[in-house]
């Protein structure tokens, strides 16, 4: 995969509000599908349908261990969408420390 399809796949499997809870689960440590599965209200394949789109993105990574898939983040995937959003979130600071003399000035 090229480098610039491998980003939009990341950005792609991020956009699912599913999929970053599982990340956001992921975040605490590694998790069998089951275990996952059973924190949303979504079925087991459904859940296991979001995994396999992560892994195709390498955002998470799948370990068999005998009959179970155990799933680890994998967090430097998403290193390019931090790089990303890191100046919109600058400009945000800036924007709202202007809001904020502004609204200090008026009282």
């Amino acid at each position: 995969m090229q480098a610039a399809e491998q980003e939009r796949s990341v950005f792609r499997a991020i956009a699912d509000p599913t999929r970053r809870a599982i990340l956001d689960r992921l975040r605490r440590g590694p998790a069998p599908v089951n275990e996952l599965a059973s924190e949303f209200s979504q079925s087991r394949p459904a859940i296991s349908k979001h995994l396999r789109i992560l892994r195709e993105a390498r955002v998470v990574s799948e370990e068999r261990s005998g009959r179970e898939r155990l799933y680890r983040l994998e967090p430097e995937q998403l290193r390019e969408i931090a790089d990303w959003i890191l100046p919109y979130r600058a400009f945000w600071q800036v924007s709202l420390g202007n809001l904020k003399t502004y609204l200090e000035s008026e009282k």
